[in-house]
């Protein structure tokens, strides 16, 4: 991997990857995993033809967290301001993944412990395989969540699920996260990547139209949800736009072929 950056993405037919490359160690996110992670997020933001985000790792493993050696430097005086800004950057590029303006999908092999559950959890979907090991990780290294991890354990799976792994220390295989509603669905290590890009098939096939659901789903589900009635209003405008995009020809049966001559 000499000589490759530590993290590598790709734009194909309507869906942008985004790989984590440091094997070596896990994959744990350096400063400049977290650099390259947040120009991406530009990239997609900027690209009206990207539809969908998958985020994947080299190696077997998804991501062991932070890396522990920049973890090590800001304990020696976690007050300075290049510890906070250090971890800052980190948690930061967390944050610009789950406000991806399209659907975005996990693919969790091996393990996500830590800062790389954050991760994970900020994508709109995890896809696991069976035995992968999801562990908060932080009671076991004795500090305090960071990053908002309580919250995307929360609102991933409830109250419960946020004492148990973030408090607690509780690991999940997972099989198991998906059985809670933590994960989606389970797939063999060989096929996480052609599961996903079937899930996705639809928003990378019409870009506009995820976007555009993507932005609904954020407004009305929060955090603060809408009531159901400030919903419909949300809804009302761009269902509107949709349907005019498909016109009244786009509802007959056997539409007529165009005319090539």
């Amino acid at each position: 991997m000499t000589g490759e950056p530590p993290a590598i993405t790709t734009v194909h037919d309507g869906v942008a990857r985004l790989t984590l490359n440091n094997p070596r160690r896990k994959n744990a996110i350096t400063l400049e995993m977290a650099g390259l992670i947040e120009d991406f997020c530009a990239r997609v933001h900027a690209d009206d033809g990207i539809g969908a985000v998958l985020v994947d790792a080299a190696g077997g493993y998804f991501c062991s967290g932070a890396d522990t050696r920049d973890l090590a430097a800001a304990s020696d005086d976690p007050a300075a301001p290049e510890s906070v800004a250090g971890v800052s950057a980190v948690y930061g590029a967390f944050v610009q993944v789950g406000r991806l303006p399209v659907p975005s999908v996990s693919l969790v092999a091996g393990g996500a412990v830590g800062a790389g559950l954050n991760l994970a959890l900020a994508t709109d979907l995890m896809l696991v395989t069976p035995d992968a090991v999801l562990d908060s990780g932080f009671v076991a290294r004795g500090i305090h969540p960071g990053g908002g991890h309580l919250s995307l354990l929360g609102r991933a799976a409830g109250y419960q699920h946020a004492i148990a792994l973030g408090a607690l220390g509780v690991a999940l295989s997972g099989a198991e996260a998906v059985r809670r509603g933590l994960a989606w669905d389970v797939a063999g290590q060989d096929d996480l990547l052609e599961t996903a890009t079937r899930l996705v098939a639809g928003a990378a096939a019409d870009p506009q139209l995820a976007r555009r659901i993507k932005q609904s789903a954020t407004l009305e589900l929060g955090p603060p949800a809408l009531s159901w009635p400030a919903a419909l209003e949300v809804e009302r405008g761009t269902q509107m736009w949709s349907l005019g995009r498909k016109g009244s020809r786009g509802w007959d049966r056997n539409p007529p072929k165009p005319d090539l001559s």
